[in-house]
């Protein structure tokens, strides 16, 4: 029997977000009739981010003189025929910026339109190159006027930590319930308003071993690994060999927390002890930037994101893309790499479940926010040659246990976009050491799901094994495993459809919802309770949607990295081990990329249309992780059994990037 998925599949409307008590957040969906009532009957609604509806009651009115940074995406132009250009490979060659603007984005003359009319309230704007962002600052006052609408300030308790995520100290934020307005002759090449409320959206992909009660955890298996081991591993060191080491590019990391360039120096140097290019690490902050280097904030994420990535390609510039934590954030984080066009590689570490950011329909009608806003940067960057890499996420097959608590099948965003490659985790082979007394064997490299840990639960402290319900659903070590499943949101692309038997699916189904009831008032369908089978047997299914992952590499903590972070501690304390996530396995895939860009002298570009190809073909570059069963699972999907190429845990497989780096080769 399989579980339902209860959330409402429906494909792009309003977005979901989550308050300080799993409350949902309802995003305003565009009209495409004249606003009546407000005394603007030339005005019409623009979709925006998030609203405040959730968030309680607001405590006043946001003072007029708070100074805010709006963003307004613009609608692509052609989508379809740029969709189908970024598939077959952009035949003809990569774009430049002004080229894709040329023929996608927005016309100088609608720019303008645009700018005028804020300019008029005395808002300032900044046009990206690629004629799909406008940037706006001015104060909320100005704001207020220039899109009929009315802020104000909502006080947000403090959270624990939980779950391998920081604690949040209480804040307070402003936001809108209003729907934002735009004459009709702007709207109607205006995409989504965002900024108008900033409460903080992405999580970082990474996480860490729990502590046990018997011994520190000690040796190689338990996350002291380096890039070096990955480089071993995967098969990059005969790309150094030939002098291929990344020089020529340069990678971009699009991240929502500030880091130090200092500790990814000392990292490299002190640490591993190689040698890197100098003075390579540039800080782009992006809409003021992330504010101040904090744990609690995820400036560790960006931290090993630029150590991982800057360590395999050590000859390659670095350029952190250091954004807000906001929704405007989000969006000109994706669009200044895209519009400078000068990373070559592009990663980010960073998302929400497609629940949290779940799409309902609005008056029966459906807009595109988020979905929409990662898909035209990534097609813009894949239109440019741009390689860009998403972590998966670190729930396995249930995203949105992390953020909002549910327990549906669901997938990370923006990693579900079809324009970028999604990074998913293995558990390596071998024996792992967990206390003095204790250790637990993986027998054969697998999908990276907790199960494993399961029987030694009792070896960590405050964690019990898996024996209930209650214990299994509300552990407070989480539910972890590499992301991946089939999206509610984005259709399945043409270069996974041509692979045989992806829309079908082995699972082990460890959970069984029954008692569906409407979650939080919403419209969205959720079990009540659940049942627990420890012990499941394999069953089939089928699903649609863009599948991910599509490459998989170690990602479980337990056989994961070292991290080198000042905000740890002082000296020695700064290094740790035991860390993981799928956000290790972007950055890495990113490094790798500007090494083989730098071995086939050009820019490879959207490796996906090319990999599903080489997978389905003789002397494939990937290991298929295909054994069905629970040794081998992201906590739901499992490998679809001898001779399949594809599964929901383990996208393609591991890669062998020497054998990659030549097929990319061939290609010319």
């Amino acid at each position: 029997m399989k579980p339902a998925i209860w959330v409402r599949q429906r494909r792009v409307s309003a977005v979901l977000a989550v308050g300080t008590a799993g409350a949902l957040l309802t995003l305003s969906a565009a009209t495409a009739s004249a606003a009546t009532g407000s005394g603007h009957p030339a005005k019409v609604a623009v979709p925006q981010g998030v609203t405040a509806s959730p968030l309680g009651k607001p405590v006043f009115p946001t003072p007029g003189k708070t100074r805010e940074r709006v963003s307004f995406v613009l609608r692509l132009r052609d989508q379809q025929a740029l969709g189908a250009k970024v598939e077959a490979g952009m035949p003809g060659g990569y774009l430049t910026v002004r080229q894709f603007r040329a023929r996608y984005g927005q016309s100088t003359a609608h720019v303008r339109a645009l700018r005028r009319y804020l300019a008029r309230y005395g808002i300032k704007t900044m046009a990206y190159a690629d004629g799909l962002d406008v940037s706006a600052t001015g104060t909320a006052r100005q704001f207020d006027k220039a899109l009929t609408v009315r802020q104000e300030e909502y006080q947000i308790p403090a959270s624990k930590a939980r779950a391998g995520v920081a604690a949040r100290p209480a804040t307070q934020i402003h936001g809108t319930t209003d729907a934002p307005l735009l004459p009709a002759s702007l709207a109607s090449f205006t995409e989504s308003i965002l900024g108008l409320t900033n409460w903080p959206l992405m999580a970082s992909q990474s996480v860490r071993i729990p502590t046990a009660k018997d011994g520190k955890p000690f040796g190689e298996q338990l996350g002291e690994r380096k890039p070096s081991n990955f480089a071993s591993q995967y098969d990059l060191n005969p790309l150094y060999a030939k002098g291929a080491k990344g020089q020529g590019q340069t990678i971009g990391i699009v991240t929502y927390a500030s880091m130090r360039p200092s500790d990814a120096e000392y990292f490299w140097s002190k640490v591993l002890k190689i040698r890197t290019k100098k003075n390579r690490i540039t800080i782009d902050k992006i809409d003021g930037g992330s504010g101040k280097v904090l744990l609690r904030l995820g400036s560790d994420e960006s931290t090993l994101d630029v150590e991982q990535s800057g360590a395999l390609a050590p000859q390659a510039n670095i350029v952190v893309y250091e954004a807000p934590n906001t929704d405007a954030g989000y969006a000109d984080g994706f669009f200044a790499p895209a519009s400078q066009d000068k990373a070559t590689v592009v990663s980010n570490s960073w998302g929400s479940s497609e629940t949290y950011l779940a799409v309902l329909a609005a008056a029966g009608e459906e807009s595109a926010t988020y979905v929409q806003v990662a898909d035209e940067a990534f097609l813009e960057m894949a239109a440019q040659g741009q390689s860009t890499f998403v972590a998966a996420g670190d729930s396995g097959a249930y995203a949105a246990s992390s953020d909002i608590g549910s327990k549906n099948l669901s997938v990370n965003q923006p990693s579900d976009s079809p324009w970028t490659v999604s990074a998913g985790g293995t558990t390596d082979a071998g024996t792992i050491p967990l206390t003095s007394t204790d250790s637990a064997t993986i027998p054969a490299q697998r999908a990276w799901g907790e199960d494993w840990l399961w029987p030694h639960w009792a070896d960590f402290e405050g964690i019990l094994p898996y024996t209930t319900e209650q214990q299994f659903i509300k552990s407070p070590y989480g539910i972890e495993g590499g992301g991946g499943g089939y999206s509610a949101d984005e259709p399945m692309p043409a270069y996974q459809q041509r692979i045989s038997g992806i829309d079908s699916f082995n699972d082990v189904q460890y959970l069984t919802g029954t008692d569906p009831q409407p979650y939080d008032g919403t419209t969205i369908v959720e079990p009540r309770h659940w049942s627990v089978n420890l012990t499941p047997s394999v069953q089939p299914g089928t699903g649609s949607g863009r599948v991910q992952p599509d490459l998989v590499a170690d990602a479980d903590p337990f056989t994961g990295y070292l991290l080198y972070f000042s905000g740890f501690g002082k000296g020695s304390a700064a290094l740790e081990a035991g860390w993981g996530g799928t956000s290790f396995v972007a950055p890495q895939l990113a490094g790798s990329a500007a090494v083989i860009n730098s071995y086939v002298h050009h820019r490879v570009g959207f490796w996906n249309p090319a990999i599903y190809k080489f997978a389905a073909g003789a002397n494939s570059p990937f290991t298929p992780l295909n054994s069905a069963g629970t040794g081998n699972d992201n906590l739901y999907y499992t490998g679809g059994g001898p001779g399949t190429i594809f599964s929901p845990a383990t996208g393609l497989g591991t890669p062998d990037l020497a054998k990659l780096a030549a097929d990319f080769g061939k290609l010319g």
